[in-house]
């Protein structure tokens, strides 16, 4: 007896059915193609503790890491309350303490699951070099309130150290050539790319403690202490750095300072760096507690020191000379100050910290010819003080040190580096670059990265258009056939 309609109906259909499922089966697993989603971000904290106050920073990079370096970005630049932590050497829980409140927004930015994947690093530079210089003992229990403070927080803290010179000076122009893209570019056909060789920047930094050349010579570096190797984006850079410990923009007033008053008779100065008319007074003990200050003290350092304004830039200069050594590299061409090797410089400089602070006081950051500047600076330095504080209300700390600051500018670079009136034009005053604060952060951030394995991004399965389209209308047809058939079995039973 052969098969009723109804049966030949739901074989059929159940034929259908396993054709139809069959071919859904192989276009969504067969043409699957992989594609690669977003990488995974990542972030790191940076704190950078220098001599007059610690800033901290936070950066962020994509996982899967330009030849074995991350792509870094600023996320976040926060400014912690009071002193750098070298202040707080005889209570040196106040020095963890006076990091929290920056400590508090890093953490609100970064999302609490990546907390314990981020590393977080306290790099102290030359006001801590001073205290454990004078005593060790301190610079230690203020490292020790440190690392317990940021330990205590929900991100991977990595060690609160001392940051050497020479690592702060070319840490400082791997982040100026960064930002300035000289390291590596993003393309318009969306690869990263290597720029051209020879356009690399110097760099010029200086805290409040010492003060940093970094920068590529035109040859080879003949004193190996004074090069740093770094291999970024696949690429091997040398540099020449120096650090000049003492040579710091507080240092250099307090230096300056100590030598007028060894030469004044009383305890009465008459400084030529103030604007006339200027009067002060002064506590004499706090300027000789530095080991930069190699002055005599006087006998009675509990008295007061009166300082007297004269306006006299010629006469300031000539202070201020006396803070170098320049005799120790007569007749040498490859020599700065103080006996250091030194090859010439250039090419293009930025200069950064209180080298820009000063001149953007003074107006003489949009790279103005170098008699202008000397003019500029002269012309502030005899300017009476009252006539200074009207037109600079609300900078009374700061206001009567600009005038040292821009002569011992003029000097550091013209008589110290070796500038000249060809290459001064090549400097440039900045504070930051493509939205990110220069500093060491950065570049420190960058070389860290490159310790960091690089993540494979994550792959998924994904069908073309037209795949996924004809793998519906199979699944649409494979689920109406099973249907059918059903219903047909149904019949069947009645």
């Amino acid at each position: 007896m052969g098969l009723t309609w109804r049966e030949r109906a739901f074989t059929a259909l159940l034929g259908a059915a396993a054709v139809s499922g069959l071919t859904t089966l192989i276009l969504f697993l067969v043409e699957a193609t992989n594609v690669l989603l977003p990488a995974d971000t990542k972030f790191g904290i940076v704190l950078d503790a220098g001599s007059s106050h610690t800033s901290l920073f936070v950066y962020q990079w994509l996982a899967n890491k330009e030849n074995d370096t991350g792509v870094v970005s600023q996320a976040l630049a926060c400014r912690a309350k009071g002193p750098g932590i070298s202040s707080y050497a005889s209570d040196p829980a106040q020095a963890g303490e006076s990091l929290q409140g920056c400590l508090e927004e890093a953490l609100a930015l970064i999302p609490k699951a990546k907390h314990q994947q981020t590393p977080m690093f306290l790099g102290a530079t030359g006001g801590m070099r001073l205290l454990s210089r004078k005593n060790s003992s301190q610079a230690e229990d203020v490292f020790a309130a440190v690392s317990q403070a940021l330990s205590r927080s929900p991100v991977a803290f990595w060690g609160a150290e001392l940051l050497a010179g020479q690592d702060e000076g070319a840490l400082g122009w791997v982040t100026i050539n960064y930002v300035l893209g000289l390291l590596v570019q993003y393309s318009f056909s969306g690869e990263w790319i290597q720029p051209l060789e020879g356009t690399l920047v110097g760099a010029l930094d200086m805290g409040g403690a010492s003060t940093q050349i970094t920068f590529v010579p035109g040859g080879p570096i003949l004193d190996t202490t004074t090069q740093a190797t770094f291999r970024l984006y696949g690429t091997e850079h040398s540099v020449y750095t120096h650090s000049y410990l003492c040579f710091g923009h507080d240092q250099m007033l307090n230096r300056l300072l100590a030598g007028l008053v060894q030469s004044s008779p009383s305890l009465l100065v008459r400084h030529p760096c103030y604007h006339s008319g200027y009067r002060g007074t002064l506590a004499l003990a706090p300027l000789y507690g530095s080991p930069c200050v190699q002055a005599t003290a006087p006998r009675d350092l509990g008295q007061n020191l009166t300082v007297e304004g004269t306006g006299n830039p010629g006469a300031c200069v000539a202070a201020i000379r006396g803070l170098f050594n320049f005799s120790s590299c007569d007749g040498r061409g490859d020599c700065a100050f103080d006996r250091v090797y030194q090859p010439p410089v250039r090419g293009q400089f930025y200069a950064f910290s209180n080298f820009y602070h000063t001149f953007h006081f003074l107006n003489l950051t949009s790279r103005p010819p170098l008699a202008t500047a000397n003019a500029t600076i002269w012309e502030f330095c005899q300017r009476p003080w009252k006539l200074v504080e009207a037109s600079s209300p609300g900078q009374d700390g700061q206001l009567r040190d600009y005038c040292a600051s821009g002569l011992y500018i003029l000097t550091l670079l013209l008589e110290g580096y070796g500038f000249s009136q060809e290459t001064w034009g090549g400097i440039e005053f900045r504070k930051q670059a493509g939205g990110t604060d220069i500093g060491w952060t950065l570049g420190y951030m960058l070389n860290l990265t490159g310790l960091i394995p690089a993540e494979a991004p994550a792959q998924w399965r994904a069908q073309s258009y037209g795949v996924w389209v004809a793998g519906v209308v199979f699944l649409v047809l494979t689920l109406t056939a099973i249907l059918g058939a059903t219903v047909v079995q149904l019949w069947l039973r009645d």
